[in-house]
């Protein structure tokens, strides 16, 4: 596991509030700015680093994983308190994937393997370098600089 992954992924016993406060302060994000890349309101963030929410909706859920750059299922573990079983990455598909955008939820669920509408094998590792995908925030692989998205 590579440091990246281990600062991103919860600490056991850590509360929602303190996970989501430290993945914004680490990303140096304000309230507001993880609020408009999640797509919910800024109340909400703020009501879930008081400790105020201490379970999200799908919608919520996926979008403050986009926003802070980490699989939904870490978010997943945090409010439901228990340990990640295993090490989670994003997946996608390489054809109907548009850099830049949200993962379809369909394709974060951890018994999906193929996409929903063209049956393309899901790509959760670069193809380039088989380093784990931790954000589809770029198009590119941070490692070896091959676009994920396919040709």
């Amino acid at each position: 596991m590579n440091t990246l992954e281990l600062s991103q992924s919860p600490i056991p016993g850590e509360s929602l509030a303190d996970y989501i406060r430290r993945l914004r302060v680490g990303l140096g994000l304000n309230q507001k700015e993880v609020a408009a890349k999640a797509g919910v309101h800024l109340q909400s963030i703020g009501k879930m680093e008081r400790g105020k929410t201490a379970k999200l909706n799908h919608k919520t859920k996926n979008g403050l994983a986009y926003a802070l750059g980490v699989p939904a299922e870490y978010l997943d573990a945090v409010c439901k308190g228990v340990p990640l079983e295993a090490t989670a990455a994003l997946k996608f598909c390489p054809n109907c994937w548009v850099p830049g955008t949200a993962p379809d939820p369909l394709w974060m669920n951890l018994r999906s393997k193929y996409c929903f509408a063209c049956a393309t094998e899901l790509r959760s590792h670069c193809s380039g370098c088989n380093e784990a995908i931790m954000s589809l925030k770029h198009r590119f692989c941070p490692y070896c600089g091959k676009a994920y998205k396919a040709d």
